[in-house]
């Protein structure tokens, strides 16, 4: 089994860059296999996926209001995931969660349908906090 623990949420002002991770640990030999992906949610909001990247780190997809300011990427070496975010706005705040989907069905979904679908996901952190203000 697979545990997800993120990392690296924070109070930031507009503009303002922050970096999450998460780490993986239980079985993090097998994460290497795994999509992973970024998915938030605010207060009043439904669960949306952020962005996701493949096993092997060859193909990615964003939501579109972030595209151009977050960028995801992976260290299987480190059995980590991390968001770069950067040039924050307000209505990025949310609770952001990283997951884990064996295989590529995730992958599938985002380039056939262009979204991200939570029963693709096995695994899930339990959330790290962005605070995003003027």
């Amino acid at each position: 089994q697979v545990q997800l623990v993120e990392s690296g949420g924070d109070s930031v002002q507009a503009g303002g860059s922050l970096k999450l991770s998460c780490a993986a640990s239980g079985s993090p030999r097998s994460v290497s296999t795994y999509s992973m992906a970024w998915f938030r949610q605010a207060p009043g909001n439904e669960r949306e996926g952020v962005a996701a990247i493949s096993p092997g780190g060859t193909d990615t997809w964003y939501v579109d209001s972030i595209k151009g300011r977050f960028i995801i990427f992976r260290d299987d070496r480190k059995n980590a995931l991390y968001l770069q975010m950067n040039n924050l706005k307000p209505e990025d705040t949310a609770t952001y969660f990283c997951a884990a989907s064996p295989g590529r069905s995730a992958q599938i979904t985002w380039n056939q349908q262009g979204r991200l679908t939570d029963g693709d996901f096995t695994y899930w952190g339990q959330g790290t906090q962005v605070t995003v203000s003027s």
